[in-house]
């Protein structure tokens, strides 16, 4: 929710696609949400979930979204303080991990309408492991308590091209859009 919130979405984004062992699937349109949480009053803040294959530990994987938060010049100490990127790590398919460092599915995930819409834009019927609910239901009883403040915003952070099989080309497509 710090500076050109959309340039550190497409360069968070193009940091993933970009880092060995993970390729990036899906993205789902950005959505514009009100800040949710203890303390003073914040910007809006834009959000996005994707979706990828990962063959790194999640714990490198939690390491290098760490490093990409740190480039575009988030503290260490930026926890619920407004950031310029903060990539979390949602699920890891229906894994549970409860560790120092990482915890998965991310605790407050079913709480949190921001992270739930696009989630279930993209993944609807993916399972919350703590819960067993897909995102599709989580997100629907967000909407019955009437909360968050979100909207989604009109226009995408990237495009996506084909190549000459007609398949997507997720880092093509974010590299003509983070220069």
């Amino acid at each position: 929710n710090l500076g050109d919130r959309r340039d550190h979405l497409r360069r968070g984004l193009y940091g993933l696609a970009c880092t060995e062992g993970f390729l990036l699937e899906r993205m789902s349109r950005v959505w514009e949400s009100a800040y949710e949480g203890p303390g003073d009053d914040q910007p809006d803040y834009l959000n996005l979930v994707c979706t990828g294959r990962c063959s790194l530990a999640p714990e490198d994987l939690l390491l290098r979204a760490k490093a990409l938060e740190a480039d575009r010049g988030r503290a260490p100490d930026g926890h619920m303080r407004p950031r310029p990127l903060d990539i979390d790590i949602l699920l890891i398919g229906e894994r549970r991990l409860d560790g120092p460092e990482l915890v998965v599915p991310h605790p407050r995930l079913r709480e949190r309408g921001f992270v739930l819409a696009p989630l279930a834009e993209i993944a609807p019927e993916a399972i919350l492991p703590d819960s067993g609910e897909t995102a599709r239901a989580a997100w629907a009883r967000i909407q019955a308590q009437q909360r968050p403040s979100l909207r989604p915003c009109p226009e995408p952070i990237a495009t996506v091209r084909r190549d000459a099989r007609g398949e997507e080309d997720w880092r093509a497509a974010l590299a003509v859009h983070c220069r």
